[in-house]
Formats: structure tokens, C-alpha cells, sequence
């Protein structure tokens, strides 16, 4: 398993490395970026009103709520990510990691609105009459030919075999850590209790994930945010510093781990860029498969919901953590016990204790991080079901929610260098044919963006005035139906 463990990690680095998905990463959201007209930045407040206050879209076809949609891909995206990712980064690049943490996200929401719209645009509807899309279907669906299916087949695979690394058992060994050096709980216990909730929650399919995460997203992510904005206003005066050296290093990498300037420079960029696409999962593809499943009147709405999802996740809820870690001065602190500097594992739990009274802030961080973790677990077990769906079949789906959910009791009971390793690596391998084919597919994302807002340039047209200007337009009639080539369902 070490031996294992190291070849995981190898291959890891060299996919998120300075020769591979960095640059696409980076490359293509602002190519995409450039293409849309800086969408994420124009259409930003009518996208969060749009998701967040009205919700829905009246008399639209679908199987979950525009807001049930983002919240399941919050939970997935909104995970270890945000508390552990974040403090690895940091502790690895220096503060200028962060920066690029914000650049990723920025760029990565026009990668999320883009997805998500090719998610929506090409879904079908199953056997059992639920739809179903992303990018295992809209790769073949909107590039013809070998290429197509070769991708989509390719992310399918990656997909399945990521949402039991990455989405299940390092989620709950994270989870379980937690709780035992907080509060003494053993792990085997947690692994019971986290077994039956996943259980309870995901035999009901997407509908039963969409109604807790509606309910329980909103409340984690207020809960974790709260706490931050404490500490920050307690360590104010702290903050323009904090600023500051995060823009500096981010050019200079003088914080980060490096032999020189210029590697130190790399060690910032690549851990910025690294932990960020794991927190927020831009360009991976994986919200896509959330947002088809969304009741829309058109696939450009729910990209401009979706797109809000990075946005959340990266720029408020990262920032908090990033801020709390640098203001109070824990991502260079050295453990007396060690002698070495605090590990990412411990860092943003040292950050909370440091900003608030007593133990309060190493019980807020296990909290959300507990929190975090199972939305997570709840999210990433749809988008495995959706991609198990399009390699085997419906009969699959329910067999695999039911090893999902037993794989967490093995996630919390194990020691998993290696899965972390298998996780990242296979994220980075879902990534690639995703991001290919948003490179290939940009010119039909741009066509039909423009196309809808200009003719609903504040997203409050109703389904009647949508119908009225897309009646003719290439694909909508194929669209509306669900009748879509490939679908496994013909009505």
C-alpha cells in the first residue's frame, strides 16, 4: 500500500503540475472567460438572485429546484477542501497561494457556467424517468465521432472510481479523525453513525439529497462564515497586512517553500491552483451532473445558477478560511511539541482557537468540518450513481448507493495515505477530457449565451416569453422534449 501510495502520488503531481493541468486549468477558464465577455463578472448579481431568492422556474421540467441543484453541488464542492485544502496550501505555498486560489475560482466560475450549461443542454432521461446528464454524456452528445465517446467513456470511469476516493472514504476518515481528537469519539462509532444517516438519505436518490442539502447547505456554510467574520473583526488592524502579503508573495513566493525565487514562485502557483479546483471542483465537470438534474426553462439559466456555486465556495468561504489561517499568524507557526510547523490537518483548528475565547474555535472547525465532509459524502453519491447509470445501466443505481454508503464505515475505520493519493489523481484525470471538451464545444457555449441574454438580459423572462424566442432555434424543440440523442428514455 506505501509502495502504492507513492506511485499515486507521482502520477498525482504530474497531473497537477506545471505541464499539465495547471496551464489547461488556468488556460481554459479565460479562454472561456474571454469568449462569454466576462459572464461571471456581468451576470453575477442577477445570478445570485436568480438562485438564492427566486429559486425556481415555474412550470419547468426537471426532477430538483434550481437552489436543491446548487446546494447539491455545494455539498459536494463545500467539503475538506475548504478547511484542510486551504491550510495545505497556504502552509505549502505561502500566503500568495491563496491569490491564486482567487484567480482559479474567478477564471473557474466561466469553466462552471459552462459545464453546467452543456450538462443541462444535453441531458436525457433514464429508464426509471429521472434525468440525467454531464459530462459522460454531453462529451459524446456535442463532439461527434470517436473523440466524443472516448472522452465521455473516459470521464465516466474516472468519475465512478473518484466519488468513493475523494467524495466517500476520504470524507469520512476526515470526519472520524476529527471527532476522536476533539471529543473522543471512536471511530468505528462514527463510522456506524455515518453509515445509516448516508444511508437514510441516499436510497432516496437525488429528490431526498436535494430536500437536506436545501435545508442543511445554507445553514453549514452561514454557521462557518459567521465564525470567521468574528475572528477577522477581532484581528481587523491585521488585515490590510494580511492583504498585502498575499498579493506580494503571490508574485514573489517569498513565504512559500522553495529553494529560489522562481520555484518558490511554481510551489505557489501549484498548490494555489491544486487545492483550489479541489475546492471548488471548476472544470472538472462534476456540477454539471448536479445541474441537469435542475427544473429549468433553459439550460443558460441554470448555468448562471451554477456559476454562483464557485463563487461561494472559493471566493467567500475560502477567503474566510485563508484570512482567519493568515491574520492570526498560524500558517507559519511552529508546534512546540514538534518542533515543526503545524500540519495542514491542525492549522485552520489552531487559526479558530487562536481568534476566539477558550476551546470554541477547534469545536466550530470539527463542526463544519463534520458538516462539510457529509454534504460532501451526499452530493459526490449522486454524481457516481449518474455516472454508473451511464456505464451499466439503471439497475445499477440503487447496488451502488447502498456500497456507497457501506464504503464509508471503511473510510472511517482506515488509514487512507494512499486513497488520498488515488483521489487526487483521479480528479485530475476527470478533469482532462472535461476541460478538452469545453475547449472544443466553446463556440456553441458562446452562440447560445449570447442568443439568450440578449433577448433576457436580467434572467426574469417566464416560460411563455423563453418559448416565444426560442421557438425556431436550432435543438430547442429536442431539447424541451428530453428527446435528446443517446438518451436511454425515447418518449
Amino acid at each position: 500500500m506505501e509502495a502504492l501510495g507513492t506511485l499515486f502520488g507521482d502520477i498525482s503531481s504530474f497531473i497537477w503540475g506545471p505541464f499539465c493541468l495547471i496551464p489547461l486549468l488556468l488556460g481554459t477558464g479565460l479562454y472561456l472567460t474571454i469568449r462569454l465577455g466576462g459572464l461571471q463578472f456581468a451576470k453575477l448579481a442577477a445570478s445570485l438572485r436568480l438562485g438564492l431568492l427566486k429559486r425556481k422556474d415555474d412550470g419547468a421540467e426537471g426532477d430538483v429546484s434550481q437552489f436543491q441543484a446548487l446546494t447539491t453541488a455545494l455539498a459536494a464542492t463545500v467539503g475538506t477542501g475548504n478547511i484542510v485544502g486551504v491550510a495545505t496550501a497556504i502552509g505549502i505555498g505561502g500566503p500568495g497561494a491563496l491569490f491564486w486560489m482567487w484567480v482559479t475560482g474567478l477564471l473557474g466560475m466561466a469553466s462552471k457556467y459552462s459545464e453546467a450549461f452543456l450538462g443541462v443542454r444535453y441531458r436525457g432521461t433514464d429508464a426509471a424517468g429521472e434525468k440525467s446528464g454531464g459530462p459522460q454524456y454531453y462529451l459524446q452528445r456535442g463532439i461527434r465521432g470517436p473523440l466524443g465517446k472516448f472522452l465521455a467513456l473516459f470521464f465516466a470511469i474516472a468519475a465512478t472510481l473518484a466519488s468513493f476516493g475523494i467524495g466517500n472514504m476520504t470524507q469520512g476518515n476526515s470526519i472520524a479523525a476529527n471527532l476522536d481528537n476533539s471529543f473522543g469519539v471512536t471511530p468505528w462509532v462514527t463510522g456506524l453513525v455515518l453509515t445509516v444517516l448516508s444511508l437514510a438519505v441516499l436510497v432516496g436518490g437525488i429528490k431526498s439529497i436535494g430536500k437536506v442539502t436545501a435545508g442543511f447547505v445554507p445553514v453549514m456554510i452561514v454557521f462557518y462564515v459567521a465564525a470567521s467574520i468574528f475572528i477577522l473583526v477581532s484581528n481587523v488592524a491585521g488585515i490590510p497586512a494580511a492583504f498585502a502579503e498575499i498579493f506580494s508573495d503571490a508574485f514573489t513566493g517569498t513565504s512559500a517553500v522553495g529553494g529560489f525565487t522562481g520555484s518558490a514562485i511554481i510551489i505557489a502557483v501549484q498548490y494555489g491552483v491544486a487545492r483550489g479546483i479541489f475546492s471548488n471542483e471548476s472544470g472538472m465537470g462534476s456540477a454539471a451532473i448536479a445541474a441537469a438534474a435542475a427544473r429549468t426553462t433553459h439550460p443558460v439559466r441554470q448555468g448562471l445558477v451554477s456559476m454562483t456555486q464557485t463563487f461561494i465556495d472559493t471566493i467567500i468561504v475560502v477567503t474566510c478560511t485563508g484570512l482567519v489561517i493568515i491574520t492570526t499568524g498560524t500558517w507559519n507557526k511552529i508546534d512546540e511539541a514538534t518542533g515543526e510547523q503545524v500540519s495542514a490537518a491542525l492549522m485552520t483548528g489552531e487559526a479558530f482557537t487562536h481568534g476566539l475565547p477558550g476551546q470554541w474555535g477547534h469545536w466550530i472547525v470539527t463542526i463544519g468540518l463534520v458538516m462539510f465532509a457529509f454534504s460532501t459524502i451526499l452530493g459526490w453519491c449522486y454524481y457516481g450513481e449518474r455516472n454508473i447509470e451511464r456505464l451499466i445501466g439503471r439497475k445499477a443505481v440503487m447496488p451502488f448507493r447502498v456500497l456507497f454508503s457501506l464504503i464509508v464505515y471503511v473510510g472511517c475505520t482506515t488509514e487512507l495515505t494512499a486513497v488520498w493519493n488515488f483521489s487526487d489523481m483521479m480528479n485530475g484525470l476527470m478533469a482532462l477530457p472535461n476541460l478538452i471538451g469545453l475547449l472544443i464545444m466553446s463556440g456553441l457555449i458562446a452562440r447560445e449565451t449570447r442568443w439568450y441574454l440578449k433577448n433576457d438580459p436580467q434572467l426574469e423572462a417566464g416560460k411563455a416569453q423563453i418559448e416565444d424566442f426560442m421557438r425556431d432555434r436550432d435543438g430547442w424543440s429536442e431539447w424541451k422534449s428530453g428527446d435528446v440523442v443517446g438518451s436511454s428514455h425515447r418518449r
